[in-house]
């Protein structure tokens, strides 16, 4: 195995591995302190285990809603928890299509007159 293969292997592994807590646990404090100047730790992808924490998060929240509703109280508004590189649902909202775009797209449409 080549050094460059060995450097991609550890560099991929999850951060909750034991090479790379090892690896941290290494560090020295000051070269830590410069290495986290600027850091966003909220844009940093998450771990399996983290993502799988906020899916049994939801899933809870969304049990504890349900039997609310059943119990005939009124649950408030289920959110997701929000996870890295998913905007949230507001976010997403999209201008809808004009005329001419639905013309362009659907042929059963490219035949009709223009309204005015």
């Amino acid at each position: 195995m080549s050094l460059r293969r060995l450097r991609v292997l550890i560099e991929h592994l999850p951060p909750e591995s034991a090479t790379k807590t090892a690896i941290r646990n290494a560090t020295p404090a000051e070269v830590m302190e410069r290495a986290s100047e600027g850091a966003r730790p909220d844009l940093a992808p998450w771990s399996g285990v983290e993502t799988l924490l906020a899916s049994l998060k939801d899933e809870v929240t969304l049990l504890r809603h349900i039997t609310v509703a059943a119990n005939g109280g009124k649950p408030g508004e289920f959110t997701p928890t929000p996870r890295p590189g998913i905007p949230p649902k507001s976010a997403q909202k999209r201008a809808g299509l004009t005329d001419e775009q639905r013309r362009a797209l659907d042929p059963r449409l490219r035949n009709q007159p223009k309204e005015a």
